[in-house]
């Protein structure tokens, strides 16, 4: 197809897409650069209520593929909302709040995180997300940092991680985020030989050949205000 291939040559347009991963209180013990990746319960309420106020509307990975690679018209200021990690809060508190606003997101779920402990959604409430229309991805087997990985490594990290969420879910595995939002080069065309269509770094550079597979993200800073986001969702998304 002639658009997969411009998409491979060039940089295609970019979507906000935002990471959360803890959303819960702080507490005395949380450090300050912890504090990034926790995001406050009332926060993340702001957050939402700021985005519906604001017009955005949220999109899936399938929608976003769709539109890097043939064109197709997206919803008037996008935005997709994904949650690493398989916290708990992410169902608990995360899941009834988007639903007020009829809004879906993307939770790359690591598969040996489900039932660890409290702190981790079970399968039950993963199969539920799946079947209310939020879409599961895979964050790994076991959460290791990509760049350690030994060829060995790959058909547990990238491909059995994915089968076994099908399992669950019932439903393809096609999207994946990077543990940590790092990748390299060795990683992309494992990605393609495993079947999936999407990938999801942090703030980085993309690759120029397989932009697709590096998709940037920016997390959501528990010690922002709306402002300041709302500028990063204008602004903060135009560089490669």
């Amino acid at each position: 197809m002639m658009l997969l291939l411009r998409v491979g040559l060039m940089f295609p347009p970019q979507i906000p897409v935002l990471c959360y991963h803890q959303i819960r209180d702080w507490k005395p013990k949380d450090k300050a650069r912890d504090k990034e990746y926790i995001m406050p319960p009332a926060t993340f309420r702001k957050r939402l209520k700021m985005l519906a106020d604001s017009g955005y509307h949220t999109i899936l990975p399938d929608e976003l593929y769709a539109h890097l690679t043939k064109g197709t018209p997206l919803p008037s200021k996008p935005v997709m909302l994904t949650f690493d990690d398989t916290d708990g809060d992410q169902y608990h508190i995360a899941r009834p709040e988007m639903a007020k606003y009829g809004f879906k997101g993307v939770y790359f779920i690591v598969f040996n995180n489900i039932n660890k402990n409290r702190a981790y959604m079970n399968r039950s409430q993963i199969r539920q997300l799946s079947d209310e229309g939020h879409v599961i991805g895979s964050h790994t087997l076991n959460h290791p940092n990509i760049k350690k990985l030994k060829d060995s490594d790959w058909v547990n990290e990238l491909d059995v991680s994915a089968r076994k969420l099908e399992t669950l879910t019932g439903k393809p595995v096609k999207y994946f985020a990077y543990p940590f939002g790092i990748w390299d080069q060795r990683v992309l065309p494992q990605l393609d030989k495993y079947g999936y269509l999407a990938a999801f770094q942090l703030d980085q550079p993309r690759d120029a050949a397989k932009p697709l597979l590096t998709v940037r993200r920016v997390i959501d800073d528990g010690r922002w205000d709306n402002t300041t986001l709302n500028r990063y969702l204008q602004r903060g998304f135009g560089r490669r």
